[in-house]
């Protein structure tokens, strides 16, 4: 499921420019279990543009999302966020979420808790949103399915659709293809330009950046180390 990370205030619902900065880290090391997972990487999200982070199993490339969601803190170096970010976090497994005892439309919904609340009434906008983006990953057949009777691939896309309905200003999403079928593939990379184009920062770890589709800046982590290509 997504973590809802930084809530702390309530974003203005005009989308910023293409060219805002949402994300900042500076020359930030990570230290875990006597490891260097990060040594001095610098990285940044703007608003409407997508950044992939590439590398081999143990270069960081988690590290650097955890550090981004504020889940981990840098021993050096420092995190920026635009102010009040909102913030979606979809981790590359969720073993939770198939034992839940909700439907693929609850789910969905807790996209919108981050506005709402999680105990007030949703309004037909927010019902009709739900709905868009359920349709979105091509799933509506399924909205009343229980989110533990999917297959891997549609629970991804359950998540990707409650991304948007969040309408998150920051979206980290961990190898989101991974194991997946060449359908919720393709659907995924729909979803990850539709957050785009809605204006969402978004960070993609991947293995296989050809997946993607239109990318604007590549991250390679080697060892803890960061190389920027555009």
């Amino acid at each position: 499921m997504i973590f809802i990370c930084n809530n702390g205030g309530v974003s203005s619902p005009a989308f910023p420019l293409p060219t805002t900065l949402v994300l900042s880290l500076r020359d930030v090391a990570v230290d875990l279990d006597g490891h260097a997972a990060l040594r001095g990487v610098d990285a940044h999200a703007h608003a409407g543009r997508l950044l992939a982070v590439v590398g081999s199993n143990g270069s960081g490339k988690s590290t650097l999302l955890s550090v981004a969601a504020g889940l981990i803190a840098p021993h050096r170096g420092t995190v920026s966020l635009r102010p009040k970010t909102r913030i979606a976090l979809v981790p590359q497994s969720t073993p939770l979420a198939a034992h839940l005892p909700l439907s693929v439309t609850d789910v969905v919904a807790m996209g919108s808790w981050a506005r709402l609340g999680a105990w007030r009434r949703a309004r037909t906008s927010d019902r009709a949103a739900v709905a868009d983006a359920i349709a979105s990953v091509e799933l509506t057949d399924l909205a009343r399915r229980p989110i533990g009777a999917l297959s891997g691939g549609q629970r991804q896309r359950a998540l990707l659709a409650q991304a948007l309905v969040q309408r998150a200003d920051l979206v980290l999403l961990d190898e989101p293809m991974a194991g997946l079928d060449a359908r919720s593939r393709t659907i995924i990379t729909t979803a990850i330009t539709r957050l785009t184009q809605n204006g969402a920062a978004v960070i993609v770890v991947t293995h296989d950046v050809s997946e993607l589709g239109s990318i604007d800046v590549i991250l390679e982590l080697h060892d803890g180390l960061a190389t920027v290509r555009t």
